[in-house]
């Protein structure tokens, strides 16, 4: 399903073989296959590892926005061509918190959450190293050169994530209080333990009611935050209206719930494929409201616990 199962780690080996012709003969494959922009570059692995560098930032991003654990961020399982690959242990955040890990294996936490920007940093760096030979001939004058397009994946990652926040929020201007506005209602989730998907998939009615007051009631802290986004909106062009729309288009109503997945591979190792065929036919459609899909939107029941996935799952 990826456009090939080219990986960091697939460069690491290619370094670590020691053969003088075959890093450069995967690099020109590789360029060839995923970015032929960067093919007459004068300084080809550079700008190939600043096309990778823009891709994984943008996809990272789109993870964190989904709430999308990827479980298992090895080099061996991060595509150079800036697609989700080998993600067996995967799964999505329920109530949120930075902190979350579902992988049986990920004892420490490596992977979490809120770890998986830094944890693609540090993979970035291994290709980097991987393509010292090709940047410079010079080490020091290669080292510099990598280490000056790793610094910018920070910024570009955040760049990526503010957008992809405004939209959530239904925000088409910007602001300089925006990254602050966004961090503040996912602090108010992780204060309440509130369910991530079904935080943002309600903000669209209420930017559409008179008045957020009654889903706000009982929560001065949410009522608060409420105030400031509203006030937010009403500074940019177009009506909440048109703000609720765009947020619908931004903000999932159904993602592959675990317990629903659970109970998909339980019915299906028992020979009923119904409940998995139901569940895929949802998730293929995770922005519309639809009658059929409403089974799947809620949070899982009390007492479900710690949810773990295991590699091959």
């Amino acid at each position: 399903m990826a456009a090939s199962h080219i990986r960091v780690g697939t460069f690491e080996y290619a370094a670590a073989l020691g053969d003088p012709t075959l890093l450069p003969a995967l690099l020109d494959h590789t360029v060839a296959r995923h970015y032929p922009a960067v093919a007459a570059a004068d300084d080809k692995a550079v700008a190939f590892l600043d096309a990778v560098v823009e891709r994984q930032a943008a996809l990272i991003a789109r993870w964190m926005l989904v709430g999308f654990v990827h479980g298992v961020m090895n080099t061996d399982n991060m595509a150079v061509s800036g697609e989700t690959i080998d993600y067996g242990p995967c799964a999505f955040l329920d109530t949120y918190d930075p902190t979350t890990t579902f992988s049986s294996i990920d004892r420490d936490g490596r992977y979490a959450y809120g770890n998986q920007p830094g944890i693609a940093h540090w993979n970035l760096a291994r290709l980097a190293e991987s393509l010292l030979p090709l940047i410079h001939g010079d080490e020091t004058t290669a080292l510099d050169t990598a280490r000056a397009v790793l610094a910018t994946f920070p910024e570009r990652f955040q760049r990526h994530y503010l957008a992809a926040a405004r939209a959530k929020l239904g925000l088409t201007t910007e602001e300089e209080g925006d990254a602050a506005l966004f961090a503040s209602l996912l602090q108010w989730m992780h204060d309440t333990r509130a369910d991530f998907t079904s935080t943002f998939a309600n903000l669209a009615p209420l930017a559409e009611a008179d008045s957020p007051a009654p889903a706000a009631a009982g929560d001065e802290a949410f009522a608060a935050w409420c105030g400031q986004w509203l006030a937010r909106l009403a500074r940019q062009p177009g009506s909440r209206a048109d703000a609720a729309a765009r947020m619908r288009l931004a903000n999932p109503l159904v993602i592959p719930r675990n317990h629903r997945v659970e109970e998909a591979l339980s019915a299906a190792e028992a020979g009923d494929l119904a409940p998995f065929e139901r569940l895929l036919a949802a998730i293929r459609a995770p922005f519309a409201d639809k009658p059929d899909s409403e089974p799947y939107r809620s949070a899982p029941p009390a007492g479900c616990g710690p949810y773990r996935t295991f590699c091959g799952t």
